[in-house]
């Protein structure tokens, strides 16, 4: 682990989740735990040997542990107490793209489970009354949900309960709705998305 020599806390922990990849592998496991193989399908573009070596180092500094799968004897990664504090400043950082997700993906690799970190991190400092609804998300693929209530937001894959609307739209759509860039009105003027049920609730969610 390089240092920047600097009694700074920000050079500190630049030092531990800097280097290229660390925060993508952290992201990753803030989803939620996963076995080496799935951080490889969920980290498009890495080498192998690089993502050992950035576990490696992340384990080293007491972000990541190695833990026994509820399978068995299978070994998965999973962040420390310490590591999950990191959700506050990725959240932040995914506010922060706002201005740099405007221009769309360009060819770049999507995972769906991204927006499981992407929207509640984007409404949950925008929307200050917050319905009790599920919303299905149509993204292409398996059907996603986004489940509301007074407490926050969760992005996940439709567990089967009663959706109170669904939307359907690309994820650039999806992700400039939870920020406030795009209004649910313009988004439908443009036919960027489409909405089953009621309407009123998705305009709830995204505070549109």
């Amino acid at each position: 682990m390089r240092s920047y020599g600097q009694y700074c806390g920000l050079a500190r922990s630049l030092e531990v989740v800097g280097d290229r990849w660390n925060l993508l592998i952290v992201r990753e496991l803030l989803i939620s735990p996963a076995r080496y193989r799935d951080l490889i399908d969920g980290l498009p573009g890495i080498a192998t040997n690089m993502l050992a070596d950035r576990l490696r180092d992340l384990e080293a500094a007491g972000v990541v542990e190695r833990r026994l799968a509820d399978e068995g004897n299978a070994v998965e990664y999973a962040l420390t107490p310490w590591g999950a504090e990191l959700r506050g400043p990725i959240e932040s950082l995914l506010r922060w793209s706002t201005p740099l997700m405007v221009r769309g993906p360009e060819g770049d690799a999507f995972r769906p489970e991204w927006l499981a970190l992407a929207v509640p991190a984007l409404l949950d400092t925008r929307v200050e009354v917050r319905p009790s609804a599920t919303v299905g998300l149509d993204i292409g693929g398996p059907r996603w949900q986004l489940h509301a209530t007074q407490s926050g937001f969760e992005v996940g894959p439709h567990d089967g309960r009663a959706l109170d609307a669904t939307v359907r739209a690309e994820p650039p759509c999806i992700l400039g709705l939870a920020a406030g860039a795009l209004t649910l009105g313009d988004a439908r003027a443009f036919g960027l998305v489409e909405i089953d049920g009621d309407e009123s609730v998705v305009r709830a969610v995204f505070a549109a």
